[in-house]
């Protein structure tokens, strides 16, 4: 909502628009004070809401690096696969965990129909408990071949293979961030390139009309003139339409609700003309994608899951205090040691399968790297391609383009150039303006790729 004060509006207009009667004062708190006293605070608090509500649908257009914060904070997909990591954590917990005690009581030879005679009186009394014996021990397992370390070992290491998980959702989705970033950069300068066309024409119309009222041109030619107006405008629609989809796009990523025209996003639409060498970008490849890393974390746990699997074919004793009664023995405790006869389970099954999986984890972890490898040269031919073709418009085509329709203009202008001429001349500049911008999008995206292939940001 927006207030526009003028002469005729202000709080000083206001109090001398007040019926005369009303208009000279007005009482309050017991002073009389004047008509116009009154309504500036009044004018003034307009005003203050008119700006508060122009800031309110004012907002900067977000750059980059505070697009991939808005993203790190809100997206729910990159937040739930954090909590996997969060899970691993608790599952750490459980395996360090050691074995509970065991405690068991007994009481042992309840004679319900027992009953003993009395020495003074000679009456029989009942006394069941008169001969029991009461017991009571307590036991534990002891693990050996220290189980406890390698099933924590192994959880540790799971957590790491879910950090490294997470990790490689999160270059996916950031990939997927900056190609709806990417996009709505394209359809801007496409919208500004159909605006800059359109404002042209507008303009060459305005000269044919003149033209046409002095007898240079013939009214069908000025007519066709007009109509190529037509797809100027059909251009500036479709682009708006597609900036407005890219919004969209970006908005859903990050999880914002935010009107699409109070959203803007801002960032060079341009190209660097040089590439760091292949090699150099393997390299960092093999450093940082952190699903290869994953790949090299999965087989260390299975080589974890080994060794437990070894040490779980081993004999865990038990041990055992006892603490009775046995009349005539008032009292006494006892140990004892019981080991469990590992002759048929001897864990085979686990130790087989678990040493396949080492090289199982191992035959994985050559494929990842193998496309470890073709992701950065696709990448890497896609953006040097995209590079090869745009040096030549940057230095040729568009300054060309740009010369050929100011000079078939001119010379359609003064009867040297046929309106043919000159309508394929304007097209010609046309296509190549807009293939340009097309061309440097391709790089974005290509150089989003590239970074998406190498596992980190190498290309700005």
């Amino acid at each position: 909502m927006q207030f526009w004060f003028s002469e005729g509006s202000s709080c000083e207009a206001l109090c001398r628009r007040a019926p005369s009667a009303k208009r000279g004062t007005a009482r309050h708190g017991g002073e009389r004070i004047s008509t116009m006293q009154a309504l500036k605070p009044l004018g003034w608090g307009l005003l203050l809401a008119g700006l508060g509500a122009n800031s309110a649908f004012a907002q900067k257009a977000l750059s980059w690096a505070e697009i991939q914060e808005k993203f790190e904070a809100g997206n729910p997909t990159l937040k739930a696969s954090q909590l996997n990591i969060d899970e691993s954590r608790a599952a750490e917990v459980t395996a360090n965990l050691r074995p509970n005690p065991e405690i068991t009581g007994t009481i042992d030879q309840i004679n319900p129909l027992a009953s003993m005679a009395s020495s003074n009186s000679g009456l029989s009394v009942y006394r069941p408990l008169s001969y029991a014996l009461p017991f009571a021990s307590v036991s534990y397992l002891h693990e050996r071949e220290h189980k406890r370390e390698l099933r924590l070992d192994s959880a540790r290491k799971s957590t790491g293979i879910a950090d490294s998980t997470y990790s490689d959702q999160k270059r996916v989705l950031l990939f997927n961030l900056r190609g709806a970033f990417v996009q709505i950069l394209q359809a801007k300068m496409t919208v500004e390139n159909a605006r800059e066309n359109l404002t042209y024409w507008d303009r060459e119309l305005a000269v044919s009309r003149d033209r046409y009222r002095t007898g240079g041109i013939a009214k069908v030619d000025l007519g066709r003139l007009q109509l190529q107006r037509v797809q100027f405008e059909s251009d500036l629609e479709s682009a708006l339409v597609n900036l407005r989809t890219a919004k969209i796009q970006l908005l859903t990523l990050l999880n914002d609700r935010t009107p699409i025209e109070q959203f803007d996003v801002t960032g060079p639409y341009d190209f660097r003309d040089s590439l760091m060498p292949l090699e150099e970008l393997r390299k960092i490849a093999l450093e940082a994608r952190p699903d290869l890393r994953a790949a090299h974390q999965t087989i260390e746990l299975a080589k974890t899951n080994y060794q437990l699997a070894v040490a779980n074919g081993s004999t865990d004793p038990t041990f055992s205090v006892d603490l009775a009664r046995n009349p005539p023995i008032p009292a006494y405790f006892g140990v004892s040691v019981s080991i469990p006869l590992r002759i048929f389970d001897r864990n085979q099954g686990e130790k087989a399968r678990t040493e396949i999986d080492i090289r199982r984890s191992e035959r994985l972890h050559d494929a990842a790297e193998a496309q470890v490898f073709s992701d950065v040269d696709s990448a890497y031919a896609t953006l040097n391609a995209a590079l090869n073709l745009l040096r030549p418009y940057r230095d040729t085509y568009l300054k060309l383009a740009s010369d050929t329709r100011e000079a078939i203009a001119f010379s359609y202008q003064n009867g040297g150039a046929s309106l043919l001429d000159y309508l394929d001349a304007e097209k010609a500049s046309r296509d190549t303006r807009l293939a340009y911008l097309n061309l440097v999008g391709s790089y974005l995206t290509a150089a989003a790729q590239l970074n998406l292939a190498v596992g980190r940001e190498v290309i700005q």
